[in-house]
């Protein structure tokens, strides 16, 4: 049987870094690269307040930041942030408080690939923004 999303999440990876020995995605040879998580993504944006939103890549800086590292995997983050707001996304249908579940909407989707991709309606996810106004 797959795996449901939140078992994704909460499969405890732990984040690393690694020293890139060649150019990956915009990131230049030399630079330590931080592999995230994805309970340290749901972490970061728990811990987001209520209201704000942050960019994609704000996030990956503010967790290359706290790892010492020189940048974040977009690869990777990208595929960690999908599974934390799918999860979110399962507990909100499994009928979870919407204060119990992770806020992903506090990271701005618009014109990221992952927005086209959710198993949710991008009405649904303005209306949730906008409730934190």
């Amino acid at each position: 049987m797959p795996k449901t999303w939140v078992e994704k999440r909460d499969c405890g990876k732990t984040p690393h870094t690694k020293v890139l020995h060649k150019p990956f995605a915009g990131i230049p040879s030399g630079y330590t690269m931080l592999i995230s998580s994805p309970q340290e993504i749901d972490e970061f944006i728990r811990q987001l307040p209520r209201g704000t939103t942050v960019s994609p890549l704000e996030m990956r800086k503010s967790l290359a930041k706290k790892h010492k590292a020189d940048a974040t995997c977009p690869v990777s983050t990208g595929i960690f942030f999908r599974i934390v707001c799918e999860a979110a996304i399962e507990e909100r249908n499994q009928n979870t408080p919407l204060a119990e579940i992770t806020p992903f909407w506090r990271v701005d989707l618009e014109g990221t690939s992952t927005a086209s991709k959710l198993s949710i309606d991008k009405d649904e996810l303005k209306l949730l923004r906008a409730s934190e106004r």
